[in-house]
């Protein structure tokens, strides 16, 4: 098939300051060329790819709801309408997380075996006003991920939120019903729950809200708890994602809980970054369980790790676990909180961290940082429905992931993290143009 031309546009920063250059170069008969090149090959196709988003907290709806409205506007338009990122999926914590003002549970009475006390009023303050605003700027439903960080203090062994502990044997019914309960409370004020994960970080024991279960206790849990409840609530159309934690571990992980009697319960792996790459995890559990998800349910720039105004390399970070991710096998991602205060908060537990749009809540102003920048070179051009197409460079000093879209063109991001500009000769189906990337930038070619 021949493509006739190459839409180019490349982000990089002068004094931290954004310059984006578009271009276009026309598509020549292969001459040759065996150095510098990178090929594309539309033919061999891998994963489907689902979308983006990012997650809805309480601490990003108290935020929001201490912006000037023209500034709201602008911020949900960056993200949710398709000229910009273009996301159409969130993630929202079932009762409080470490970014929350404070610890809230939607049932804190033991004795309350019916759940006659559900009530959800610091989800009603906070975070629905934000998906409200987000799902009028969308134009539609956004797909829902519920994820819970701790069932409520009295169901733990530890008799608190915080600090890990385990859901006490009696109670995983309950716990069950209750995540079933918060499932039908969105639905029926007609949000749309598509999947929950069981578990943040189930081997983390945090000063937050945490809760620990071992392989074996998640699995018990899915498959003698989990499941039925949905199915009692008629909601086994939804999604169940196991692990939601670090890839270093997911591989084991997945081995460990999908089975012959768990299999049709999970839809796939939820995974985080924080641990490093282990991109290579990902092919292996793609290979193994080819017909499982996979979604990264959770990144951020943590204060504690890496220094906030360390712009560009954190932004470089973002692509780059993107690119291995996508070329792995990932099928979706959320980013982590879509806007926090000037801190990197609030958060009850002081766990500050960065997000692609800070308030600086004194003086009003909404602050865009690098790593939007960076994401919207993905977000932007790889839509809903494409698949991972054949990518080959000829240095790792170039990254690259490629995607045909489904109305037929093809969306390759590409990464420089050197200090210096790199000369490329994209390649596909027997034409070639030579094209350049400058020192630590990104680009983004679109190839009708």
């Amino acid at each position: 098939m021949d493509r006739g031309t190459i839409k180019y546009v490349s982000t990089w920063y002068e004094g931290n300051e954004r310059r984006r250059q578009e271009r276009e170069t026309e598509l020549v008969p292969d001459g040759g060329e065996e150095n510098r090149l990178l090929n594309l090959y539309p033919s061999v196709t891998y994963q489907t790819f689902e979308g983006f988003g990012g997650a809805l907290t309480e601490s990003a709806g108290y935020v929001y709801g201490q912006m000037k409205e023209g500034h709201k506007e602008e911020l949900l338009g960056e993200y949710f309408r398709e000229e910009q990122m273009a996301y159409r999926m969130v993630r929202i914590p079932i009762d409080s997380c470490d970014f929350s003002l404070g610890h809230y549970e939607a049932v804190g009475d033991a004795g309350d075996s019916g759940f006659t006390g559900f009530q959800m009023e610091r989800v009603e303050k906070t975070i629905l006003p934000l998906l409200d605003d987000a799902q009028e700027i969308y134009g539609g439903r956004l797909e829902i991920m519920l994820t819970p960080w701790s069932p409520p203090a009295y169901m733990k062994d530890n008799g608190e939120r915080n600090n890990g502990g385990e859901l006490k044997p009696e109670c995983k019914k309950a716990w069950a019903d209750y995540i079933c309960r918060y499932i039908r409370e969105y639905r029926n004020r007609g949000y749309l729950v598509r999947r929950i994960s069981l578990q943040n970080e189930p081997k983390a024991v945090q000063k937050w809200d945490s809760c620990v279960y071992s392989a074996r206790q998640e699995k018990e849990f899915l498959r003698d708890y989990m499941w039925p409840a949905l199915q009692e609530n008629k909601l086994t159309d939804i999604e169940v994602f196991i692990w939601d934690h670090n890839k270093e571990r997911a591989y084991e992980r997945a081995c460990e809980i999908i089975d012959g009697t768990t299999d049709h319960m999970v839809a796939g792996i939820a995974f985080h970054w924080y641990s490093g790459d282990h991109f290579e995890a990902l092919s292996m559990i793609h290979d193994r369980f080819p017909d499982k998800k996979l979604i990264l349910s959770e990144a951020c720039i943590e204060y504690c790790k890496f220094a906030a105004d360390d712009f560009l390399k954190n932004a470089q970070k973002y692509a780059h676990d993107m690119i291995g991710n996508m070329n792995h096998g990932m099928n979706g991602f959320y980013d982590w909180n879509i806007v926090l205060d000037e801190k990197g908060g609030p958060n009850h537990v002081g766990n500050f961290c960065d997000a692609p749009f800070l308030y600086d809540t004194g003086k009003k102003e909404l602050q865009r940082r690098n790593t939007a920048d960076y994401l919207w070179h993905f977000t932007h051009f790889i839509r809903p429905g494409a698949v991972r197409i054949g990518t080959s460079a000829y240095s790792d000093e170039l990254e690259a992931t490629a995607f045909l879209n489904p109305d037929g063109q093809i969306a390759a991001v590409i990464l420089n993290r050197t200090d210096h500009e790199i000369k490329v000769n994209v390649r596909l189906d027997g034409q070639m143009a030579e094209i350049a990337l400058g020192a630590d930038a990104i680009g983004t070619l679109t190839i009708i």
